[in-house]
């Protein structure tokens, strides 16, 4: 009877020691939702002529939820997928037009791809990660506003104008804190090389670099299989 004990707690233990190790180990899927915010770092060309020499553009930031997927490959190297909600950006006159304010807004959904390697081993408590992913922004609902009418169409209809879609390679730094064998805290760093082309309604176009820098917090969950 005390042999038959032992071999059960021994059994226990193997299996509590297997768990443990689970943890982002290769076959896991992790999940996360958190809080992202994107900063575009932006270098505007000019609105081409007959616009005022140097008419520039500057771009607001943007805070949404953001949800990641996934999958450890092996016990250090996983691919994710970044998803989420369309950020929401103001366009504001820059260069020549500095203080003309608001010009137009654009949303902008952008979901990215990467592989990642994950240091350490799968059950330590912090694991850094680095990521190399593949980005594909899609702007919507460009919107332009009074101001840009006055600048580029005065006296005439209102000037719209669209923002090309366009692919980018992004670059990834972050870690994740273990709460226990399932929950998990995750940040990230994001870098995108993004630049992109407007094209106004009155046939003017100007090319931008947004380069956008996105910081995020997460929750995260991990589990085998579905």
């Amino acid at each position: 009877m005390k042999n038959t004990v032992k071999l059960l707690a021994l059994a226990a233990a193997l299996t509590v020691a297997s768990a443990a190790s689970a943890q982002q180990s290769a076959g896991t899927w992790l999940g996360t939702l958190g809080i992202n915010k994107i900063t575009p770092k932006v270098d505007s060309g000019d609105v081409s002529a007959p616009a005022l020499p140097g008419t520039k553009a500057d771009v607001s930031s943007d805070t949404k939820p953001r949800f990641a997927i996934a999958y450890m490959v092996t016990d250090n190297i996983a691919a994710e997928l970044d998803l989420g909600l369309p950020y929401k950006h103001d366009l504001i006159g820059s260069g020549a037009i500095q203080g003309t304010g608001k010009v137009g807004t654009s949303e902008v959904l952008p979901p990215t791809a990467f592989v990642q390697y994950r240091f350490l081993p799968a059950n330590s408590k912090f694991r850094p990660y680095v990521g190399l992913g593949l980005t594909y922004a899609m702007f919507q609902k460009e919107t332009g506003s009074g101001q840009l009418t006055a600048l580029l169409n005065t006296g005439g209809p209102g000037t719209t104008f669209k923002l090309d879609d366009k692919w980018a390679m992004s670059y990834q730094i972050g870690g994740t804190m273990k709460i226990n064998e399932k929950w998990f805290i995750d940040a990230t760093v994001i870098k995108t090389k993004l630049k992109t082309v407007v094209h106004f309604s009155t046939g003017q176009t100007q090319d931008v670099r947004l380069d956008p820098l996105a910081v995020s917090v997460s929750v995260g969950y991990n589990f085998k299989g579905f």
